[in-house]
């Protein structure tokens, strides 16, 4: 329900890691293999020599200074911008608000019902049920309309389909306090506590 680009940030996960398995692959061989030791040595010198040559091709006027240097700042520069524009999309989606409307009745007003109200009562009303290792609930922008995402851990032996329709139940007597229907997400998820807890009772 956030806007979290989950496909990029797996996309950069994904290469985040070959490339360390690149690097340690690499450190393993230069380690036990003495061929490929002796190759990294030979290309480590070149590759030193050309960086020393393009430097020396590439200095300022009138300055011992290349000017790649520039370049590099500049690129590090764009890299720390996109950095925080990523870290900024994390979690993107949040709400405070779950009901903004203009009040009917008599007297004229501006009714609005804070997010943390529903979460409250719902993290209430599923608190200390013993087929539950844990519960979640979270209000979020969903396409222009605040909505509820419920994440709940059932215990071993738990039936997701009856643990749901309890949760439903839930949510729609939350309706009718608030007055109006909210759009939930409900979140069925096993975990280590899940696997290693028993439910006393199954609802």
């Amino acid at each position: 329900m956030n806007g979290t680009p989950r496909v990029l940030n797996r996309i950069l996960v994904g290469i985040f890691g070959l490339l360390l398995l690149a690097v340690g692959l690499l450190l393993v061989l230069l380690a036990a293999v003495p061929a490929v030791a002796a190759w990294w040595q030979g290309w480590s010198s070149e590759a030193w020599d050309r960086i020393r040559t393009l430097s020396e091709s590439t200095r300022i006027p009138g300055q011992s200074e290349s000017w790649l240097w520039i370049v590099m700042v500049l690129l590090l520069i764009a890299v720390i911008v996109a950095m925080v524009a990523w870290l900024a999309q994390q979690g993107k989606g949040r709400s405070n608000i779950l009901v903004a409307e203009d009040d009917a009745g008599e007297v004229p007003g501006y009714v609005r019902i804070g997010g943390g109200v529903a979460e409250q009562a719902l993290r209430a009303a599923l608190a200390g049920r013993p087929d539950l290792a844990g519960a979640t609930v979270a209000t979020y922008d969903f396409r222009g309309r605040p909505g509820l995402r419920i994440r709940v851990q059932p215990r071993q032996g738990v039936a997701p389909h009856l643990l749901a329709a309890e949760v439903s139940a839930l949510v729609e007597a939350l309706d009718a306090v608030i007055g109006r229907r909210t759009p939930v997400l409900i979140h069925i998820g096993s975990g280590a506590r899940s696997r290693f807890g028993r439910a006393e009772r199954v609802r």
